[in-house]
């Protein structure tokens, strides 16, 4: 089956996009051996993530297995995840 996102770690709870994926298409994703089907309700531009369940204010954003960010919104399953929603934690100083 051809998968037009990929998952690194099941741990993760962001997908990246493979390719450009348009509105309220399925997008099949790649976890290790497994495929689920993702309905993405925006657009996703290639190597963009976008949420693979629902992820909650203030929960952290996890991708290759390690926590990239955190969400300064709710991110629904399908949608971008990206600046407008995420805020990151690394190289900030102010976080210990």
């Amino acid at each position: 089956m051809n998968r037009d996102a990929i998952v690194i770690k099941e741990s993760d709870n962001v997908a990246t996009a493979l390719h450009d994926l348009p509105h309220g298409q399925p997008a099949s994703v790649g976890i290790g051996d497994e495929t689920i089907s993702v309905i993405l309700v925006g657009d996703i531009e290639l190597g963009h993530k976008f949420a693979i369940r629902d992820i909650s204010r203030g929960q952290n954003i996890i991708k290759y297995g390690e926590i990239i960010g955190r969400a300064t919104d709710h991110i629904a399953k399908g949608a971008h995840a990206h600046v407008q929603n995420i805020e990151s934690l690394r190289g900030r100083g102010d976080l210990s």
